[in-house]
């Protein structure tokens, strides 16, 4: 069981990492708006190891007015370079990337940063004393978006609520039906990407989804 004074949990959305139709996805963009909640979009065109960066850099700047309309964080997954030229709010940064003090110097202190730290309690902590905002934990069930993944359990997250006080992503096969056991696990965002854009009932309806389940473990945290 997690802290009682923690607050509630919010989504992490993550685009599709191949966009085709820019202008189609800035209107499925609009329509997970509608359902409810969401913090932040992380730009993630990457269908394989390598980022697109033109294509990210496309995707960002389409859906930059959407995000700021709707109060949402816009994010760009591993470039300083696209985050500073399309003035998003921030960058994620993996293992490979810069280092979060190096982003940290370039960005100023106003811009979002996170990390992706897997399963690892070193990197994490490590992201967090060079200044990250968050931490990026998982993959916490299997998951195709990604395929460089390491399992990661629950007790991780509970471990971080109790020694850090930045907050921390828990991304990787995360559903509506999961997400309710993760948040009181201890995650501060769940991250989706396939669970909203390929839901049935389309993404409008897969937003509503989670915020109700991320709502019901409020009572119980």
């Amino acid at each position: 069981m997690t802290e009682p004074n923690r607050q509630r949990t919010r989504l992490y959305l993550i685009t599709p990492p191949i966009v085709s139709d820019v202008a189609g996805f800035a209107r499925d963009l609009e329509n997970a708006l509608d359902g409810g909640d969401v913090a932040c979009l992380q730009v993630r065109i990457k269908p394989g190891d390598v980022l697109d960066v033109e294509a990210t850099r496309r995707v960002a700047e389409t859906v930059l007015p959407i995000c700021r309309s709707r109060d949402v964080a816009l994010i760009i997954n591993d470039s300083v370079d696209i985050c500073e030229a399309v003035g998003a709010d921030g960058v994620h940064l993996g293992h490979s990337d810069m280092r979060v003090k190096d982003a940290r110097k370039r960005l100023g202190k106003d811009l979002i940063i996170g990390a992706t730290a897997k399963n690892s309690r070193h990197v994490a902590m490590e992201a967090g004393e060079q200044g990250a905002d968050y931490v990026a934990f998982g993959a916490f069930f299997p998951t195709e978006t990604k395929v460089d993944t390491v399992p990661a359990e629950p007790e991780l997250l509970e471990w971080w609520q109790a020694v850090m006080e930045i907050p921390c992503v828990a991304i990787g096969g995360i559903t509506a039906e999961r997400a309710k056991a993760i948040s009181l696990a201890g995650a501060d965002f769940v991250a989706v990407s396939s669970a909203v854009w390929s839901h049935p009932g389309g993404a409008k309806a897969a937003v509503a989804a989670f915020n109700a389940a991320l709502d019901e473990a409020v009572t119980e945290f």
